[in-house]
């Protein structure tokens, strides 16, 4: 009888060096338009909270004639008046980069803002003040 031989053949260093060459060229190429996308998704997600936000204080300031001192007063009465018809919204969202939007009544008006992911004032790209 002949001995059968099984030769167990693995991949050698070079092979391996070649396919990690391989997927490292290939993440630095996609990389850059994956978090490009990412950013755009953050800045759309921000502005249709802000949007829903700006919804809520307006169905709000229809039932009390004013707009509420902070956004918390879409969730919970803060004023004990019986016109307030909420919740107007379940919680307050913080925006897509985790800080909480920047409101701001004006008599007959609001200011609403998301400063961004750096959460500062100013900045471009994804930095950049989004306004409602």
């Amino acid at each position: 009888m002949k001995k059968m031989q099984h030769h167990n053949r693995g991949f050698t260093m070079i092979e391996l060096m070649v396919v990690v060459a391989i997927i490292g060229m290939l993440a630095v190429i996609v990389a850059p338009a994956v978090m490009k996308n990412l950013g755009r998704g953050q800045r759309t997600t921000a502005i249709a909270q802000m949007a829903n936000l700006a919804t809520a204080l307006d169905t709000y300031r229809l039932d009390l004639a004013a707009y509420p001192e902070t956004l918390e007063g879409l969730v919970k009465n803060d004023t004990r008046r019986g016109a307030w018809a909420g919740p107007y919204i379940k919680e307050v969202p913080l925006d897509p980069w985790g800080h909480a939007y920047v409101y701001t009544p004006e008599g007959t008006t609001f200011t609403l803002l998301s400063y961004g992911a750096d959460g500062a004032p100013g900045g471009e790209g994804d930095d950049a003040d989004l306004k409602h």
